[in-house]
């Protein structure tokens, strides 16, 4: 008679054990590296932490006072912000250099990176010349990048700053809306958690099950020997139930509607600081005629109209973001596979799912502003702010990413120089409070926290700058279509708006 496996039902035969027998030694051997390396991560936090708050604060007011300066010195900071960002990569590049041409000369310093592996110690890595030719070759990259952008679309720049500097003006006038990405910081930060709990919650299910049966181990001496091909098999507690048949498509199911509720906190932020910046613009004498408290009353539109229309935008593009997770699950699944044709068919899938992420993404926006301005659905608006930007493409072309690159130069510019004072005071290289520098473990494990929070709070305020500038820009070209100048329907714009941006159809 053949020799069945073992099944038992009641409960697994020491699962613990067979789990931690199919470990090999250099398995546990990295996770105890890995958890030393999170301990000391740890520690450098508990010590630092204070310190890490002072250099956020320090992006924060930076971040203020940028924006304010823009209200007077528009021109003048935005070139002092391109000519700072181009000479500090320039610095960088002499200084890779520098390092490349010393390592060259040193023996053992030719190994390249694949070769030591991973590496706790991040000095390891400087010590070796590949490094640096990396770094080289990226801020030469970018470098060269910037400058091209600059020579060939200097007249466009000098546009985009002016319409920057009109932006300001709106700003300033509505100072609140500079602190709204608190409450879409605060709305994000509850959703995520939401999420957490939620994915979490299955998982604490069946740890509680196994918690209820203790593990066994079984006599097996004997069943060995008369049966030598038995092995011990765990089947399952109860019998496969419909929750656990369809727990997958219920966690992907929690994804979706993830992934919707922060479309829509990011919808509503939008459609409000639309709302706020389209008040300004319709207003014929300003700030007379600017509405109290446009901020507060835009949302408050936002959320007793619109919010069907901006659940139904973050939907469709949640859907497309679904895609594409699924999509690079599946691209996952198949690193390993030697079909081409799938693999090929799986990338242009990937690359068309982005490019259709980022449209939406573009429409959304721009329907949003018409939603704040006009009130109608997500549809209408949508069709309307599209016709309207393809009746004014040179403009839209000239303004849109030029205005984007100045802005990201100013975020780079913030991040990198907090990220600089943060790099010589985390390395004991100011005198004057070198005493006060706590004693770390890993000194990047501090500093790579400032400069990508820094770069997140400048990415707040100029996420407000750019959807003023986005707004003001289809408030002008409704309004050019609306009004012709005459004494029975004036232009809303200010004349100087009006001379920037009829620039626009010349170059």
């Amino acid at each position: 008679e053949d020799c069945p496996s073992m099944i038992v039902p009641s409960r697994p035969c020491n699962y613990v054990s067979f789990i931690m027998g199919i470990v090999s030694y250099s398995g546990i051997t990295g996770l105890v590296d890995a958890k030393e390396v999170g301990m000391k991560i740890v520690e450098d936090y508990a010590a630092s932490w204070n310190w890490i708050l002072i250099g956020l604060v320090i992006a924060l007011v930076v971040s203020l006072i940028f924006i304010l300066l823009l209200r007077f010195t528009a021109g003048f900071l935005l070139w002092f912000t391109i000519i700072a960002v181009i000479l500090v990569i320039a610095y960088g590049i002499w200084h890779c250099y520098l390092e490349f041409s010393l390592l060259r000369q040193q023996p053992g310093a030719d190994v390249t990176i694949v070769d030591i592996g991973f590496q706790t110690d991040v000095t390891v890595y400087l010590h070796l010349s590949q490094t640096w030719l990396i770094f080289l070759i990226a801020l030469c990259t970018i470098e060269a990048s910037i400058l091209i952008i600059l020579i060939f679309l200097r007249k466009r720049v000098r546009i985009a700053i002016a319409l920057l500097r009109e932006g300001s003006k709106a700003v300033s006038y509505i100072m609140s809306t500079l602190f709204y990405p608190i409450t879409t910081f605060l709305l994000l930060a509850i959703c995520i958690s939401y999420f957490s709990v939620t994915s979490v919650y299955p998982l604490t299910g069946v740890v509680n099950l196994l918690s209820q049966f203790p593990s066994q181990t079984f006599n097996k001496t004997n069943v060995s020997k008369t049966c030598p091909g038995a092995q011990c098999t765990f089947a399952f507690y109860g019998g496969e139930t419909p929750y656990h048949r369809y727990l997958f498509i219920l966690q992907l199911s929690n994804l979706l509607i993830f992934l919707w509720l922060v479309n829509f906190i990011i919808a509503l932020g939008q459609c409000t600081l639309a709302g706020a910046f389209a008040s300004y613009y319709w207003a014929r004498r300003k700030p007379q005629d600017i509405p109290t408290c446009p901020l507060f009353s835009s949302f408050s539109r936002a959320i007793r109209y619109h919010t069907g229309s901006l659940a139904f935008g973050a939907l469709i593009l949640a859907l497309v973001q679904m895609a594409r997770i699924i999509l690079e699950y599946l691209d996952s699944k198949l690193k390993g596979a030697n079909n081409v044709v799938a693999r090929f068919l799986l990338c242009c899938l990937k690359c068309c799912f982005w490019c259709l992420e980022r449209f939406i993404k573009f429409m959304n926006r721009n329907a949003y502003i018409m939603i704040a301005i006009y009130g109608k659905c997500f549809c209408t608006s949508a069709r309307d702010s599209f016709c309207l930007l393809m009746r004014n493409v040179v403009r839209v072309a000239v303004l849109d990413r030029v205005t984007d690159f100045l802005l990201f130069l100013g975020k780079v510019l913030i991040a990198g120089s907090v990220g600089v004072i943060a790099f010589f005071f985390f390395t004991h290289k100011i005198p004057i409070v070198q005493e006060d520098v706590p004693t770390l473990h890993y000194y990047w494990v501090p500093l790579l926290t400032v400069i990508f929070g820094s770069y997140l709070i400048a990415h707040g305020f100029f996420s407000v700058y750019a959807m003023c500038v986005d707004t003001l820009f289809l408030c002008f070209c409704e309004d050019l279509e609306r009004n012709d100048g005459s004494p029975e329907k004036p232009f809303l714009m200010s004349a100087e708006l009006h001379s920037i941006l009829r620039k626009t159809e010349h170059h």
